[in-house]
């Protein structure tokens, strides 16, 4: 029989999820913070220098989980068909970031021919300055670092004074942010954009 210490009990748990659910998103990258300035190792052209790409334009972010992950494969190829040409005639620069191995991240970027850069975090130092990981047991296998640490399902924007100007976190891989709202993100980032 359930009592009515029963049903309390049930609520302050739940209450307490909750609570620790929005402390977890209240924590994680948004617009005006300071995007962290630490390296990540592109899989064709070793360590990449976030500051070095903000030199010459604003910088797209773009987080998934690892190759192989179907969610995650099929956002990167509508992204390379549908985000990334409007980028660079926009002066930005798409960068993928995944906490995987950078020899099995690099034959997604080969066998689709992503044009953009693709980029490993294998220790997720980057994902671990925006707080947008998660504990994921299983992960070190696909991942191959030993590790478990996914990533949420995210896109920073950050324009060339590494100010993020565009951040979306979700929960949920399934729905993919529209390449229209992050072409918007770049396109409002207007004088911002072309600081030199």
């Amino acid at each position: 029989m359930t009592t009515v210490q029963d049903l309390r009990r049930v609520d302050d748990e739940a209450f307490r999820r909750l609570l620790d659910r929005n402390a977890i998103w209240k924590r994680m990258v948004k617009a005006g913070d300071r995007l962290p300035m630490l390296p990540v190792y592109e899989v064709d052209l070793g360590p990449v220098h976030l500051d070095r790409l903000l030199d010459t334009g604003p910088l797209v972010l773009v987080f998934i989980r690892y190759a192989g992950s179907g969610y995650c494969e099929a956002l990167l190829r509508a992204y390379a068909a549908e985000l990334e040409p409007a980028l660079t005639a926009l002066g930005a620069h798409l960068v993928a970031v995944s906490p995987q191995a950078p020899r099995r991240l690099a034959g997604v970027k080969h066998r689709d021919e992503l044009p953009f850069l693709v980029a490993s975090d294998p220790r997720h130092v980057l994902i671990d300055a925006l707080n947008i990981g998660f504990s994921s047991p299983g992960a070190d296998r696909p991942l191959a670092t030993g590790r478990s640490v996914l990533p949420f399902a995210a896109v920073v924007v950050a324009d060339r004074t590494g100010h993020v100007r565009f951040a979306e976190v979700r929960p949920n891989w399934l729905e993919q942010l529209p390449a229209a709202t992050v072409i918007r993100a770049v396109r409002a980032l207007g004088g911002a954009a072309s600081i030199a």
